[in-house]
């Protein structure tokens, strides 16, 4: 979504400053009065009515190089653990990250046969 404009955060701002309540003003405006109060304390704290600048989105901490070496890696070794994977990846993901990875490649957990079964069978 995109931030209100210039026009309107000052509109906003002069009636404000001409003495209409929070509730009113937002009504007037068609916004969230949250939205009145939020900006009316950047101004007051930062002294302009601009918009903070939008955050970037994290960029993947696999790379594709390295998506394609755990898909032979899985390949080679479908028994290794996710520690095992990781140290013959040199990457410094976490053991999370290689998690939804794998998940994101379209494998799956292979069942360990040598633990004993809580229930008989």
């Amino acid at each position: 979504m995109a931030a209100y404009s210039m026009d309107l955060r000052k509109r906003v701002a002069r009636a404000w400053d001409a003495g209409l309540d929070a509730d009113t003003v937002a009504a007037k405006y068609d916004v969230s009065r949250a939205w009145v109060h939020r900006l009316i304390q950047r101004r007051r704290e930062t002294g302009s009515l601009e918009p903070r600048k939008q955050t970037k989105f994290r960029r993947r901490v696999v790379t594709a190089r390295e998506e394609a070496r755990l898909v032979m890696l899985i390949s080679a070794r479908p028994e290794a653990t996710l520690t095992e994977l990781r140290h013959a990846l040199p990457t410094t993901a976490a053991l999370a990250t290689l998690w939804r990875t794998i998940g994101r490649l379209g494998f799956t957990l292979k069942n360990n046969g040598t633990r004993r079964r809580t229930a008989p069978a």
